[in-house]
């Protein structure tokens, strides 16, 4: 038989577990290490955020909370690689990526608070708000990118997804439209191992998630997303492509989930000890410190000293939560309609009624 077509995925990464350079070829963000330097800061910020909000939790002062613990170099580097007048389209647990676009720690807080202002976010309004049905923001995320076609804007739509996502047929809707049409899409694949409770050995039979952009005519590569550097050098070169009309990408960010699922998960009931102790080896902070202590552009005291400062910022933003008062009760009716149904009329003068007799 003859081969109709062959296929390759090709795998990146500049820093090994212990921070050590393990190609010569170097990009631009690499040779930058003052935003290295920068960059490492914001991940060390979101673990200190991400550290705090689980303890609020724990003492019944948030509600659920989505722990970002490990995943903070494919964060970052998706954030700072954006222009501003591009479009992200979040799942549920990128805030170092939406920090660095504006968003606040209090209004992560806000959200997982129960509090929807929370979704009014600070920074770009044209991005989208946490998105908790799975998958659903890729559908999104293509949609902002054909606009940006149709408008002839230099624009770009970036959106991620879980390994567990990446089997919904939301994503394979996603990726496929934007390889019909040529649409500015990123989608990034962050794959942390486990679906919840369903490891990636379960969930597909691909040797690599990033090979399912092939199907869909997009360019695919997998990366090591514990690599700050071969992260943003993957996401500026999506970025660069799909901006100047050459389509769009998946890349599939290898890294590990630290935490559980969620607050509501115990992970230790079905991940082995073994395996998670060896996932912290390869940990994208450890890596990113070790690097740039051996360019003497870091040290021990400037570690030490920037995470006093950011746990003094993370108490502030935290403080200006919990002094938000809450909103009253029939907010809950004010913003959801345009002319509130009979029924809702109805129930929003039960509300306010108890509401009052409690009072």
């Amino acid at each position: 038989m003859s081969i109709a077509a062959t296929f390759e995925i090709e795998f990146l990464q500049y820093l090994d577990a212990d921070g050590k350079l393990v190609r010569d070829d170097l990009p631009a963000i690499a040779r930058d290490i003052r935003q290295l330097v920068e960059l490492y800061k914001e991940m060390l910020f979101v673990r200190v955020f991400d550290a705090k909000a689980v303890a609020l939790q724990r003492t019944g002062k948030l509600g659920t909370y989505a722990s970002c613990l490990g995943h903070e170099a494919a964060h970052v580097a998706i954030g700072s690689a954006m222009q501003e007048d591009d479009v992200f389209a979040p799942m549920y647990r990128e805030y170092g990526a939406q920090f660095h676009r504006g968003v606040k720690p209090r209004e992560v807080l806000l959200y997982w608070g129960g509090d929807e202002r929370g979704s009014d976010f600070s920074g770009p309004a044209h991005d989208f708000a946490w998105c908790v049905p799975i998958a659903t923001q890729c559908l999104h995320a293509a949609g902002s990118a054909l606009a940006f076609k149709v408008r002839k804007e230099p624009r770009v739509a970036v959106t991620v997804v879980g390994d567990g996502g990446s089997s919904k047929g939301d994503f394979y809707g996603a990726i496929n439209v934007a390889g019909a049409m040529q649409l500015p899409l990123v989608a990034v694949i962050v794959n942390n191992q486990w679906a919840i409770s369903v490891p990636r050995t379960m969930q597909t039979g691909a040797k690599t998630l990033a090979q399912k952009g092939i199907a869909a005519g997009l360019e695919c590569l997998q990366v090591d997303g514990n690599d700050l550097i071969a992260m943003r050098a993957a996401m500026d070169h999506a970025i660069k492509r799909a901006r100047h009309g050459h389509g769009g990408m998946v890349i599939e960010a290898v890294t590990y989930r630290l935490s559980d699922h969620t607050t509501a998960d115990d992970a230790r009931r079905y991940r082995p000890d073994d395996e998670v102790k060896a996932a912290w080896a390869r940990e994208p902070l450890k890596r990113m410190k070790a690097y740039l202590m051996s360019l003497n552009a870091w040290t021990e005291k400037e570690d030490e000293d920037w995470k006093a400062e950011c746990a003094t910022r993370v108490d502030a933003e935290v403080n200006a939560y919990l002094e938000t008062k809450s909103q009253p009760t029939a907010a809950m009716f004010d913003y959801t309609w345009g002319e509130l149904p009979a029924d809702l009329v109805a129930q929003r003068a039960e509300a306010l009624a108890a509401d009052k007799a409690a009072h």
